[in-house]
């Protein structure tokens, strides 16, 4: 079974292009919600974020606050990355050992691929886990339109860029590129034309 690992700027599609992996065939990696159980079900982290950043970062009901953690770790100064560092160190194992976990459950009902969609699969170290990188290529203007859509402003945007790899570095480190600035069934076709050629090629 192949892993076929997403890269791209912030706001690029990925997503949506591992959704578009998935009708193909492909198990979905979904580092995200792998986090977000993490976060809701690991006493060990709850307790460690808790005695970093205080009982603010806690909701009404107890759980963790997702977008109290990010003005933590995505705050404007240098302070910002030892609180990101802090916070990766506590998540990435655990996230990956889910991931691994539900890897060998997609290859055990006979899948022929998994698509791994992790916003940080290259800082973290994850792309040997990897037989294929996509790059989901989009404009700046277009990710930034797509952020704003999600609520964040243009700093909130540059920001979380800076904490991840230059665009060119993950160009560089991708097999294979999409294109993400055309309309869905373009990118579609794109997605199918990946697989076709990599994954399962037509009899």
């Amino acid at each position: 079974m192949k892993t076929i690992g997403l890269v791209g700027g912030v706001a690029s599609g990925k997503s949506l292009v591992a959704k578009l992996f998935e009708e193909l065939g492909a198990g979905l990696l979904d580092a995200d919600r792998a986090g977000h159980d993490v976060l809701a079900e690991d006493s060990v982290v709850q307790a460690a974020l808790v005695e970093r950043w205080g009982p603010a970062i806690l909701a009404a009901d107890g759980s963790i606050d997702r977008s109290a953690i990010a003005k933590h770790v995505f705050a404007a100064g240098d302070r910002a990355d030892s609180e990101r560092e802090f916070l990766e160190s506590l998540l990435h194992d655990r996230i990956r050992r889910q991931l691994e976990a539900q890897r060998v459950k997609f290859a055990a009902d006979g899948r022929p691929a998994v698509v791994l969609d992790a916003p940080l699969l290259l800082e973290a170290g994850w792309s040997p886990l990897c037989a294929l990188l996509v790059m989901v290529d989009s404009p700046r203007d277009d990710r930034l339109a797509r952020a704003q859509a999600r609520g964040w402003s243009s700093q909130e945007f540059a920001r979380r860029e800076s904490a991840q790899w230059p665009i060119d570095e993950k160009q560089r480190a991708a097999h294979v590129l999409i294109a993400n600035d055309g309309t869905l069934d373009e990118l579609r076709e794109a997605v199918r034309d990946v697989w076709e050629r990599h994954v399962a090629p037509p009899r």
